[in-house]
C-alpha cells in the first residue's frame, strides 16, 4: 500500500480474493452464447480470444518469475545486491489483477466500441499503427505521466506502492495501485482503440501489443542483466530505443532518474537519465563471481511439491508447504517436470542467501521422495549426490549439508560413502544430525520425566535417546526390536533409564514383549516420534499428547486433541538475507536443523566431517547455533 493511500487505490475485487476471476463468467458465457448461436457462420474472433490472451499473459508472467528466480540465484550478473523479503513477495501477491483488468475492459470494448467485433488475424497496417503510436503518444505520455507520479502530492498517494520494492523481481513492473494502473491502461489503450477507429485492427496486433508490453516490463525489473552486449555493438543506435534491466534498476535505486518506459530517447532528451547508466550495465553485463561458502543439498518432496519451491509460484512458494487442490489442475506441467527429472543428470540451484559474510545457495536434486524408495534409483541417486559434491568441492565450498532423504542411511550412509570414497575431499559434509538432536531434546516440556519412543529409529533418535538418559529420562520403547537396537548404542550405565513397556502394545508385536515394567496407570504422554507413525498408533495416545518428530518429516495429523510439533528445526536470524521462501512445511523464516548445522558448521570453522556414526557435542553445537542468533521454536504448547 502506498505511504499515504489516495483514491481509488485499492482493487474493486481486492476482497475476493481467487474467486475474482468470477467476475469474468458473464462475459464468457455470452461469449459462448454467441458462438453457438452465430449467423451466416460468421465468428467473433476478438469476443473468443480474451480468455486464451489471459491465459498466455498469466503464463507468460509465471515463466518470468520462474525463470528470474534462477537466474538470481545463480547469475554472476546481479544488479542490486540487496535482499528480498515476505514483505515484498505479499505486496507483489496481486500482479495478475491487472492481467484480470485488460480482460474485463477488453470484453467491455468488444460490446460497445463499434468496429470491435468480428476482426480479422492480421492487418499489416494495423500492426504497423500500433507500433508507431506506441513509440510516438504513449511513450512520449508516459514519460511526463511518470514524472507527474515522482512529485510529492501523487509519489505519496499511490506511486509509493510500486517503490517499496528497491530490488525488482519481473512481477514488480506490474505492481500499482488500482488508480495508477487504470491510467497506465488508458495510455496503452491509444493505439488500440485508434486502430478499432480506423478500421485496422486486428487480432495480432492487439494479442502482440500485450505481450509486447508485458515482455518489456518484465525484462526491465530483472534484477540481473541479460541484454547482451553485442547488440548495441551491431546497432549503436538502440541504446536511445530500448532501455535494459540495469537502465531501469537505476530508477528505483536513485528514484529521479531514468523515467521512459521501454525507450530511452526522452531520458536523453530531457536530460533525466543517469550518468552512471553506462557504466552499471558494463559493470553488469561483465558480472562478478561470488565465492559461495555453503551448499545445502535438499530435493522436491511430492510432485506438487514443485510449485512450492522458489522457482515455482511465488504465491505457495511464501507459504508453508500444504497439498492444494488446484495444483492439481497443472498435471501436464508436473507430468512433464517429472519427466524432465527422469533425463535430467545434474542438481539445479534453487535460491541464494547471505549470513554475515557467508555466501550459500540451495541445490536440488532432481528426484522425488518416492523415488528415493526405488532400489533401481538408488545408484542413479548416489550418482547426482556425489557429482554435486566433487562441483562443490571444486568450486571451492567449505561445507555442504544433505538435507532429507539425500543423507538417508540405505543410501549413503548419513553421507560417509562419499567421505571414505574421497578422502582428500576438502569440503566438509554433514548431515545435521546432532544439531537436530539437540532441537528435539529442546522441544520437551521442562519437567518430563519420561517418553515414549516410536517410529523408525535413526541416528538422532539414537542422540536423543543418550541425551535423555544422560539426563535420567526414562525412555521407554514398546518392541523389542527397538529396544534392543538402543540398548547396543547406550552405554550400560543408561540400561537403567531404558524400559521395554507394555504401557502402549502395538497389536502385531504384543508377542515380541519380553520385559514388562509397569511405570504407570497412563502411557507417557510425551511421544518422539520417527517415520512410519500410523494413524492406529496415534489413535493409542492418551488426549493431549505430545507429538515431537525426530524424522526429517513431519507427523501426519490424526488427532485433533493431541499437539503436534514440527520437525526439528530453528528459527533464522534477522540479519538472514534474501529468504522469501519457505522450507517445505515450516514456517516463514525457520529452517531446518540439518540446514542451519551446514551453516554454523562453516561459521565455527569446523573441519570434521559430521557424517555415519560421527557424533559432534550435543551441548556445544546448540550453544554454537543460539551465538549467531539461531532461535529454538516456540512451543506449541505456548501458542
Amino acid at each position: 500500500m502506498a505511504a499515504n493511500p489516495g483514491f481509488f487505490t485499492a482493487w474493486p475485487w481486492q476482497r475476493l480474493g481467487n474467486f475474482k476471476y468470477l467476475l469474468l463468467a458473464p462475459f464468457v458465457g455470452r461469449s459462448v452464447y454467441r458462438f453457438v448461436n452465430r449467423e451466416n457462420g460468421k465468428v467473433d474472433l476478438a469476443n473468443l480470444v480474451v480468455i486464451p490472451i489471459l491465459l498466455v499473459r498469466v503464463a507468460h508472467s509465471l515463466f518470468w518469475i520462474s525463470w528470474a528466480r534462477f537466474q538470481t540465484a545463480r547469475s554472476k550478473r546481479r544488479i542490486v545486491n540487496k535482499s528480498i523479503d515476505f514483505e515484498q513477495v505479499d505486496r507483489e501477491r496481486n500482479w495478475d489483477d491487472q492481467i484480470l483488468m485488460t480482460a474485463l475492459l477488453l470484453y467491455l470494448g468488444n460490446m460497445f466500441l463499434p468496429g470491435a467485433t468480428y476482426v480479422p488475424w492480421w492487418n499489416t497496417w494495423g500492426v504497423v499503427l500500433t507500433a508507431l503510436l506506441h513509440a510516438g503518444p504513449v511513450e512520449f505520455l508516459y514519460y511526463w505521466f511518470h514524472r507527474a507520479l515522482h512529485h510529492h502530492y501523487l509519489y505519496s498517494r499511490y506511486h509509493s506502492h510500486h517503490h517499496a520494492s528497491i530490488v525488482t523481481e519481473p512481477i514488480t513492473a506490474v505492481i500499482h495501485p488500482f488508480a495508477e494502473e487504470f491510467a497506465y491502461f488508458l495510455l496503452f489503450a491509444i493505439p488500440i482503440t485508434t486502430t478499432v477507429f480506423s478500421g485496422c485492427i486486428s487480432v495480432a496486433s492487439v494479442a502482440g501489443y500485450l505481450l509486447y508490453i508485458d515482455f518489456m516490463n518484465y525484462l526491465g525489473h530483472c534484477n540481473f542483466e541479460l541484454v547482451p552486449k553485442w547488440l548495441f555493438r551491431v546497432f549503436p543506435p538502440l541504446k536511445y530505443l530500448m532501455y535494459t534491466p540495469t537502465f531501469h534498476s537505476l530508477h528505483h535505486t536513485q528514484f529521479r532518474t531514468n523515467y521512459s518506459l521501454f525507450i530511452p530517447l526522452y531520458d536523453y532528451i530531457y536530460g533525466t537519465t543517469d550518468k552512471s547508466s553506462d557504466d552499471l550495465y558494463e559493470s553488469a553485463s561483465n558480472g562478478k563471481e561470488e565465492m559461495v561458502d555453503i551448499v545445502h543439498l535438499t530435493h522436491p518432496t511430492t510432485l506438487e511439491s514443485l510449485y512450492h519451491l522458489r522457482l515455482g509460484l511465488a504465491s505457495l512458494a511464501s507459504k508453508p508447504y500444504t497439498s492444494r487442490w488446484y495444483v492439481w489442475a497443472m498435471w501436464p506441467f508436473t507430468f512433464l517436470s517429472l519427466l524432465l527429472s527422469r533425463i535430467s543428470g545434474s542438481t539445479f540451484v534453487v535460491e541464494k542467501n547471505r549470513l554475515k559474510s557467508l555466501t550459500m545457495q540451495t541445490w536440488a536434486i532432481p528426484r522425488f521422495s518416492f523415488q528415493y524408495k526405488f532400489s533401481w534409483e538408488r545408484d542413479t541417486i548416489n550418482e547426482l549426490i556425489e557429482k554435486a559434491v566433487l562441483q562443490a568441492d571444486e568450486q571451492g565450498v567449505k561445507v555442504m549439508s544433505l538435507g532429507l532423504l539425500n543423507q538417508g542411511e540405505e543410501i549413503n550412509g548419513l553421507g560417509e560413502l562419499y567421505v571414505r570414497k574421497h578422502p582428500k575431499l576438502r569440503i566438509r559434509i554433514v548431515d545435521g544430525s546432532t544439531l537436530a538432536a539437540a532441537a528435539v531434546i529442546q522441544s520437551i516440556p521442562e519437567g518430563t520425566e519420561e517418553v515414549l519412543l516410536r517410529g523408525k529409529l535413526s541416528k538422532v533418535a539414537f542422540i536423543v535417546a543418550t541425551a535423555l538418559c544422560q539426563k535420567s529420562i526414562q525412555v521407554v520403547t514398546v518392541k523389542r526390536e527397538e529396544f534392543e537396537k538402543l540398548k547396543l548404542r547406550l552405554p550400560t550405565s543408561f540400561g537403567s533409564c531404558l524400559v521395554l513397556s507394555n504401557s502402549y502394545t502395538p497389536k502385531a508385536s504384543s508377542s515380541e514383549i519380553l520385559q514388562i515394567v509397569k511405570l504407570s496407570c497412563l502411557p507417557p504422554q510425551i511421544w518422539l516420534v520417527g517415520d512410519g507413525l500410523s494413524a492406529e498408533e496415534q489413535g493409542r495416545a492418551v488426549k493431549g499428547t505430545c507429538f515431537i518428530p525426530f524424522s526429517q518429516f513431519p507427523t501426519k495429523k490424526t488427532r485433533t486433541d493431541c499437539v503436534y510439533y514440527s520437525t526439528p528445526a530453528m528459527v533464522i536470524p534477522k540479519e538472514f538475507e534474501n529468504m522469501h521462501a519457505c522450507e517445505n512445511w515450516l514456517p516463514r523464516r525457520v529452517m531446518s536443523a540439518c540446514r542451519v548445522a551446514g551453516i554454523v558448521h562453516a561459521l565455527e570453522g569446523w573441519k570434521e566431517h559430521e557424517t555415519g556414526n560421527v557424533v559432534l557435542d550435543v551441548e556445544d553445537v546448540w550453544c554454537a547455533a543460539l551465538s549467531h542468533g539461531f532461535l529454538p521454536l516456540p512451543s506449541p504448547l505456548a501458542v
